[in-house]
């Protein structure tokens, strides 16, 4: 990456940060307070959660075909307004209807703040050149529940949780908003863009749009499934609590080493290269401590934090790299929809999974990755490198 484009990048990243932490990542913490001091199950905050989900999905295309318009500076500048909103009602929130209403908010906020949107207005900003610069704001967020979660705990603890929800709330107002306003540059073509451009552009759900969309689904399922289920499901594989939670210490770090090393050593190779990596790490891992058992815990971790890492960064480059710049983020609001969905849904029923096969369930897991595997390898692109 370029000296002009490292400002950017860590903003973005610190901005990407915040918003994974104080949405995303919050209910892992909370869920159980507000669960207890509104007197309810905790699935209804998980259920509110999951709503949220796909209320972000639906909003991807939309949110995408505006920030290929004007930018990513207006729109990623609202989502921490929204974000802030939606904080600002979870800790008011005394009944179901407003906790539900504060979901809403922070689904809205989540698709207009999230990878998918700091993706496209890179996308916007660098055209073909975004590769880097997308891998290094994955670098910085890569750190949102390792960060995230230890600051929502020690608030918990130290102010409430309804102060927490209000301290990120302020943190959306008074850093993540000036960041995202004053680094991201305003798009010079966006008034004769928005002029000339026609309101829904066409963008063919071709063969390859099928088979991504159906990749990064598949693949991100498995991502909800474990960042719900890890601990539970290490645990029915043999390993003690104690073991569980430490293979869970390094699935952050082992993301971002392998975001290092798809920034270093990949970054010469075709995305879709790194895509195939990022699908087959996870059945590697299972297949580790199905022979081994509970002892190898942390090497299933290690390897599914892999995969996860470098599909993260695979989710803005591969499209990038397959179609090119032109109406790139509202491509990417088309394929990541049915992610986002899978996401959403994949929680619950590995739930109910887990309940009947208990760890055999990463066989499930292991054959939607291998599936993502395998409708990569009916994907032709033309690269310099000889992919195809």
């Amino acid at each position: 990456m370029s000296d002009r484009q490292l400002p950017l990048i860590i903003a973005l990243g610190t901005t990407q940060t915040l918003a994974w932490a104080s949405s995303y990542y919050l209910p892992a913490i909370l869920a159980d307070p507000i669960a207890r001091d509104l007197g309810v199950s905790n699935n209804w905050i998980f259920a509110a959660f999951s709503a949220s989900l796909v209320i972000s999905a639906l909003l991807g295309p939309r949110v995408g075909r505006q920030i290929d318009i004007i930018g990513g500076r207006q729109v990623l500048s609202i989502s921490n307004v929204i974000l802030a909103i939606g904080l600002g009602i979870l800790g008011s929130a005394y009944s179901i209807p407003v906790l539900v209403v504060a979901w809403i908010f922070l689904g809205v906020g989540m698709g207009l703040g999230l990878y998918d949107a700091a993706f496209g207005a890179l996308g916007r900003i660098y055209g073909d050149s975004a590769r880097k610069a997308i891998t290094g704001i994955t670098l910085l967020a890569g750190f949102a529940s390792t960060i995230g979660w230890p600051l929502t705990a020690w608030g918990l603890e130290t102010i409430g949780w309804r102060n927490t929800c209000f301290a990120w709330a302020a943190a959306h107002l008074l850093i993540g908003l000036p960041l995202n306003w004053f680094f991201l540059p305003e798009v010079k073509d966006a008034k004769a863009t928005f002029a000339n451009v026609a309101l829904k552009p066409h963008v063919p759900i071709d063969r390859t749009m099928i088979l991504l969309a159906f990749t990064f689904a598949a693949a991100w399922s498995v991502t909800g499934a474990m960042a719900a289920h890890l601990p539970r499901i290490l645990e029915s594989m043999g390993a003690t609590s104690v073991q569980a939670v430490a293979a869970g210490a390094f699935i952050g770090p082992a993301q971002v080493l392998a975001r290092i090393i798809e920034a270093s050593l990949l970054s010469k190779y075709h995305p879709l290269l790194s895509t195939r990596l990022a699908c087959i790490t996870h059945p590697i891992g299972a297949a580790v401590i199905a022979l081994t058992g509970g002892s190898a815990a942390i090497a299933f971790a290690i390897f599914h934090g892999t995969g996860n890492g470098i599909l993260t960064i695979a989710r803005g480059t591969l499209p990038l790299a397959i179609f090119g710049p032109k109406n790139y983020a509202y491509r990417l609001g088309i394929l990541g929809a049915p992610a986002r969905m899978a996401q959403a849904i994949a929680p619950l029923a590995f739930s109910f999974l887990i309940d009947v096969m208990g760890g055999g369930v990463l066989a499930v897991s292991s054959a939607l990755s291998l599936s993502a595997l395998l409708a990569l390898n009916f994907v032709r692109v033309k690269s310099p490198l000889g992919e195809t």
